[in-house]
């Protein structure tokens, strides 16, 4: 599975979230074995193996519920028994299952919250530091290519590119939007953006809570705490990229939101079933159904008015 390894290590490098699912335990009979391992993607798609398509099934769904959360689990899958859930402990029972008993352990990646800074000036160095000191992810990177997935932009680059960051940064939604500025000239730059004022209204000028900061690691420790202080409380999104038309274009690299999970009934076995491009489907009389394993959907396919 050292494959499966070296696109978790892609995913990482792309921060994109994923969850890894490790089989811990098999009790025969299985068709996965211990050590087996896959990735589940924020879209549902899976990579690699840790079992048959009934044990896919319910890895894929408890890995998109985690990937709202941004917990992990130990998941026990099992054929017979009542499914239950614990602290550290997730028990379904799959009857569809060949017999056999699997421990998987899911283990959710989220990306470090990512600050974006725009600029040269020494607070813009500083806080990139700052960031990763507190285990986030800091970057000074060029106006054209701001990452859609910050939970904070800050413009530190005394006049270059501002009106078109701040404005590319509010209209993207960004949790935290911050200029770097004295008063005077924040209220001089606010009035040149081409937003509304309640869009203005979200952008932090002059950034940073008042704890009367005088160096630029100061400043920029002052501006993070308030950044953690405004941060909503949610997973972050796989990366994408917003063009400033203004300046020179860069290609978007589409976004992929981790969204809640969309789950259909096995109209078979009655099991929960993501809804996702990877799942069992078929199509009967104008509509979609979506099974946990291919037992359930050959027998479906089979003969339609025993299940509907």
């Amino acid at each position: 599975m050292t494959n499966v390894l070296h696109r978790a290590d892609r995913l990482r490098a792309d921060r994109t979230p994923f969850v890894l699912a490790t089989v811990v335990r098999a009790e025969r009979p299985t068709s996965a074995k211990a050590g087996d391992r896959a990735l589940v993607l924020p879209d549902g798609t899976m990579e690699g193996f840790v079992g048959g398509t009934c044990a896919e099934s319910t890895v894929r769904l408890q890995g998109l519920r985690l990937l709202e959360t941004g917990e992990s689990t130990l998941l026990r899958i099992s054929p017979s028994g009542e499914s239950t859930e614990r602290e550290g402990l997730l028990t379904v029972a799959n009857p569809c299952l060949s017999g056999g008993t699997l421990e998987i352990f899911l283990e959710t990646m989220i990306p470090a919250p990512l600050v974006y800074v725009h600029g040269e000036a020494p607070v813009a160095r500083a806080m990139v530091d700052v960031a990763q000191a507190v285990g986030w992810e800091g970057v000074r990177g060029p106006a054209q290519q701001l990452p859609l997935d910050a939970s904070a932009v800050v413009v530190a680059s005394h006049g270059r590119d501002e009106v078109e960051v701040l404005t590319a940064a509010v209209k993207a939604g960004v949790p935290y939007v911050a200029l770097v500025a004295s008063r005077k000239r924040a209220a001089a730059v606010l009035d040149e953006l081409p937003l509304t004022a309640l869009e203005k209204a979200r952008i932090h000028a002059p950034a940073g809570l008042d704890i009367g900061a005088r160096t630029a690691p100061e400043i920029a420790l002052s501006i993070l705490a308030e950044v953690i202080s405004k941060r909503p409380r949610q997973t972050a999104p796989p990366p994408g990229r917003i063009d400033l038309p203004l300046l020179q274009p860069v290609a978007p690299v589409p976004a992929q939101p981790v969204s809640r999970v969309a789950v259909a009934k096995d109209v078979v076995c009655a099991m929960d079933v993501a809804i996702s491009p990877d799942a069992l489907q078929y199509e009967h009389e104008g509509t979609m159904y979506y099974f946990c394993g291919s037992g359930c959907r050959r027998a479906f396919i089979d003969n339609p008015a025993r299940y509907l």
